[in-house]
């Protein structure tokens, strides 16, 4: 399964342990239980993006997929089956 992970500075699916920050979480799938298994993917993406920088902004502006995708962000199947299509990303 991929998610699109997308900055938010109001409501969130999922914060950062080191720094707090929000993200608004698109999905590929709808199962509950892949979501939460997912969901721990993600939180462990975000905490490695403070090992990889030493930068106060760890975190991608833009979107970005766990796992790792090479194309844009916006084209991932998560953001296509997401519903994320009609956001900037």
């Amino acid at each position: 399964m991929q998610v699109l992970c997308k900055l938010s500075n109001t409501v969130s699916d999922v914060r950062c342990k080191v720094c707090g920050q929000g993200f608004l979480v698109y999905w590929s799938r709808t199962s509950r239980p892949e979501q939460e298994a997912m969901r721990r993917q993600v939180i462990e993406a975000l905490e490695r993006h403070h090992t990889a920088t030493s930068s106060a902004q760890a975190h991608p502006r833009t979107g970005f997929n766990v796992p790792d995708w090479s194309g844009l962000a916006r084209f991932s199947g998560a953001a296509l089956l997401g519903g994320a299509e009609n956001w900037s990303v």
